[in-house]
């Protein structure tokens, strides 16, 4: 049921990818020429708004193109990660000039270096200026063109972020500049690289040793992954190569899981409001994108602070989802659940009583609210009765005494 599931989603992104597509003939002169481009906006694209997107650059756009969007929809469709702006360059009879590098350094040489001018001089300047993009680039590159993206990321400020390597070509030293570059890279970087089993034998060797390299590497700016496929050829690697690497890439993006919860929030040194924030000023700081905390995320933040019987965090909490979203009930929610557990039952009903006036969210109700809330007045009332029939016993133990 669940591969039928999957199937009918990635018929239904398929489907749709064409129709989404923009097609711009681009007029470069550092090529002396006209290039076509693939271009693919996130779903709502907006260009009055100020949310930006990563910009994912596909080299081989005419056949790598589709696999790439599928694959972005498909992810996105998941929050598995963000929308991203995704641009192929057709390529055709011009791949072989556009490729063309030193056959001692791997760099590109000639035509080649006219195709990389062309990228950072005209396409991503161009792509900046007319479209939302954030500072996030992802280069997308297969075989010679897997070679070519990596001299990108020699340049003093390089201009990509992340790299996906599909069973690069790697010509000359090129293996040994990226063990070199990534060593010492100063910014974060991400680096995938995939073969496969019946990778090209040649290619694959030279991925197996440079794999071998960047391993050794002790970098905390590097993030690296390399999958070696088993059965995959040249070609068939593609598609699972993708979504790994968008999978890896894009994993910090993701929505809490069990693993992070366990490993990292529980024994988190710290309240676990300091926790949310900090991940999410990453998540910004490294895409650019600004993404608020959803619900379920506060949901298991809390019930992790309930494990630890955190009661501070519980309250930071509050305040934290009462500061992102003033309109909701759910800040108020857990500000009253924290004055309830420090036996606070007057204070508890205050917020209560403000979380009523607010929007209700996907798990939290004004019915709970209002239950919750009754349960305290009655037990505020119970506790009057008591206070009022030890007053009376008292003054009657006074009287008999006189």
């Amino acid at each position: 049921m669940k591969r039928a599931v999957l199937i009918t989603l990635f018929l239904t992104f398929s489907v749709s990818l064409f129709a989404q597509t923009t097609i711009k003939e681009f007029k470069s002169g550092k090529l002396n020429s006209t290039r076509q481009l693939k271009i693919k906006l996130p779903k709502d694209y907006d260009d009055t708004s100020t949310i930006k997107y990563p910009l994912i650059i596909v080299f081989d756009g005419d056949y790598l193109f589709g696999p790439v969007v599928g694959q972005t929809q498909f992810q996105t469709y998941f929050d598995e990660m963000p929308g991203c702006i995704v641009v192929g360059i057709s390529q055709g009879k011009e791949r072989p000039y556009d490729s063309l590098v030193d056959e001692v350094t791997g760099l590109p040489f000639e035509s080649g270096a006219r195709f990389f001018e062309f990228i950072g001089q005209e396409l991503i300047p161009y792509l900046d200026a007319k479209y939302n993009t954030s500072k996030f680039r992802v280069a997308v590159g297969h075989n010679i063109m897997g070679n070519f993206i990596n001299s990108f990321m020699m340049k003093d400020l390089p201009l990509f972020h992340a790299y996906v390597n599909l069973s690069p070509d790697l010509v000359g030293s090129m293996g040994e500049n990226i063990s070199n570059r990534l060593k010492w890279a100063k910014s974060d970087v991400f680096y995938y690289m995939a073969t496969s089993s019946k990778d090209k034998k040649r290619l694959r060797e030279e991925i197996l040793e440079t794999n071998e390299r960047i391993k050794a590497l002790d970098n905390p700016k590097l993030t690296y992954y390399f999958d070696d496929f088993e059965g995959e050829s040249h070609y068939t690697l593609v598609t699972g190569a993708v979504s790994k690497a968008f999978d890896k890439i894009f994993e910090m993006y993701k929505p809490l899981h069990e693993k992070e919860l366990t490993e990292k929030v529980l024994p988190f040194d710290g309240t676990l409001d300091e926790y949310l924030v900090s991940r999410y000023d990453r998540i910004e700081e490294l895409f650019g994108i600004v993404k608020p905390i959803s619900e379920e995320e506060f949901q298991k933040v809390v019930a992790v602070a309930d494990e630890r019987e955190d009661i501070e965090s519980l309250q930071k909490l509050g305040k934290l989802a009462n500061k992102q979203n003033p309109d909701l009930l759910l800040g108020n929610y857990y500000l009253a659940l924290h004055a309830e557990k420090t036996e606070k039952p007057k204070k508890a009903v205050k917020f209560y009583e403000a979380a009523l006036a607010l929007n209700e969210t996907e798990a939290i109700k004004k019915d709970l609210i209002q239950t919750n809330m009754d349960a305290l007045l009655t037990q505020i009332s119970k506790s009057k009765e008591k206070d009022k029939d030890k007053e009376i016993e008292e003054s009657e133990v006074v009287a008999e005494s006189d």
